[in-house]
C-alpha cells in the first residue's frame, strides 16, 4: 500500500502568473498521482498539489488544495510563467520576504519562463547559472548582472533552484519533479499518457537568433546590417573592417564588445539561422542548404549546425520540418 508520506508541490498564482500553466501543473501531478495510486506500490509518497497567493497582510495561503488535511510544507514551490511583461521589482517585493525564508527552510523554489525575474528578485540566483525564455536573456541579465543566463539550456535543476526557459516548459518541469518524488516509472507512464516527451529537450532547438542591436556603436551597427543583407556568405576580416571604416583590431575588440560574441562566432550564427529556415521550409540536399548558406564544405557546416542548435541538419530537418 502507498505509503504515509506527504509531498507538497505548491504553485505559486501571483498576478500575471499563467493560469494555463496553473492548471495545466495541477492536472499534471494529479493524473502522475492517480497513476501512482493504480500501481499502489509499498512506501509510495503522496503528492499534494496547492496553489497559493498572498494575502492582503502579506501572509501566503493555499487558495486550492488536493489534501486540505494534510499538515505540511511544500517542498517545492513553482512560480509558473507569465504571458504579461515580466514581473516589475515593485510588484515582486512583497514575495521576497517568504521565499527567501522558504527556501532557508529547504523549499525548493522552481520558476518557468518569466516566472526567473521573481526568483531573480530574491537575490538567491546571484552567482547561479539559471535559464529562462531565449527573447528574455538581455532583459534578465540588464537587470541581474550577477546572474548567469544559459538560454540554450531548457531547464537547469541545481536542486534546491529549478528554472525552466520557455512558456510551455512547465511540462518538462512538471516531469522532472514527478520523477524526482515518484520515480522515473511514473515519469515516464505520464509523459506517454500525455503524449508530451520526456525531460531532455534543450531550448536551442527552438530559439532563433536574435542579435544585439541595441548598443551605441554605428560603425558596428552598418556591418551588422551589411551581415544581415549578404546572408554573412563573404565575411572575411579586412572586408568587415574596411566596412566599418577601422583598423582590423580595433574593429574586432569593438564588435565583440558591441555584440557579446566574435565575427567569426556572429557569421556562424547568422548562417545556421538560415539553414534552420530552409530544412524547416524546404526539401534541398543537406549538401546544397550548406552551399546556400555560404559553406563548401557540407561537413564543415554540420559541425556548426550540431553545434550551435544541438541537433544534426538531418535531425533538425525530420524534428521541424513542414513541407515533408
Amino acid at each position: 500500500m502507498p505509503g504515509d508520506t506527504i509531498i507538497e508541490i505548491g504553485l505559486l498564482a501571483y498576478p500575471g502568473a499563467q493560469r494555463a500553466a496553473l492548471l495545466g501543473l495541477t492536472d499534471l501531478f494529479v493524473l502522475a498521482q492517480r497513476l501512482a495510486d493504480a500501481h499502489a506500490l509499498p512506501n509510495q509518497p503522496r503528492l499534494r498539489i496547492s496553489q497559493w497567493q498572498l494575502g492582503a497582510d502579506g501572509t501566503p495561503w493555499r487558495s486550492e488544495d488536493s489534501e486540505p488535511q494534510a499538515d505540511s510544507r511544500p517542498a517545492v514551490l513553482i512560480v509558473p510563467p507569465s504571458l504579461e511583461e515580466p514581473i516589475s521589482a515593485a510588484a515582486a517585493a512583497p514575495y521576497r520576504g517568504w521565499l527567501c525564508d522558504w527556501h532557508r527552510a529547504g523549499v525548493t523554489l522552481a520558476s518557468v519562463c518569466a516566472g526567473a525575474f521573481l526568483l531573480g528578485e530574491t537575490g538567491l540566483l546571484d552567482g547561479r547559472t539559471i535559464t529562462t525564455h531565449w527573447l528574455y536573456a538581455e532583459p534578465f541579465l540588464a537587470r541581474f548582472p550577477a546572474v548567469t543566463v544559459d538560454v540554450d539550456q531548457l531547464m537547469i535543476d541545481a536542486d534546491d533552484l529549478i528554472t525552466a526557459g520557455g512558456v510551455m516548459a512547465w511540462t518538462d518541469l512538471g516531469l522532472r519533479l514527478v520523477d524526482r518524488y515518484l520515480g522515473a516509472a511514473m515519469m515516464l507512464e505520464t509523459a506517454q499518457l500525455l503524449l508530451i516527451d520526456p525531460p531532455g529537450r534543450q531550448q536551442r532547438y527552438y530559439s532563433t537568433f536574435a542579435p544585439r542591436l541595441a548598443h551605441s556603436d554605428p560603425a558596428v551597427l552598418a556591418v551588422q546590417h551589411w551581415l544581415e543583407e549578404s546572408g554573412a556568405r563573404e565575411a572575411g576580416l579586412a572586408e568587415l573592417a574596411q566596412r566599418a571604416g577601422l583598423e582590423p583590431r580595433t574593429f574586432l575588440r569593438r564588435f565583440q564588445k558591441a555584440t557579446g560574441m566574435t565575427t567569426t562566432e556572429y557569421c556562424q550564427r547568422l548562417r545556421v539561422g538560415r539553414a534552420r529556415e530552409l530544412l524547416q521550409a524546404s526539401r534541398l540536399p543537406l549538401e546544397r542548404v550548406a552551399w546556400e548558406v555560404g559553406y563548401s564544405d557540407p561537413g564543415a557546416f554540420r559541425k556548426v549546425f550540431t553545434r550551435i542548435v544541438g541537433l544534426s541538419p538531418g535531425d533538425y530537418r525530420r524534428r521541424f520540418n513542414g513541407a515533408r
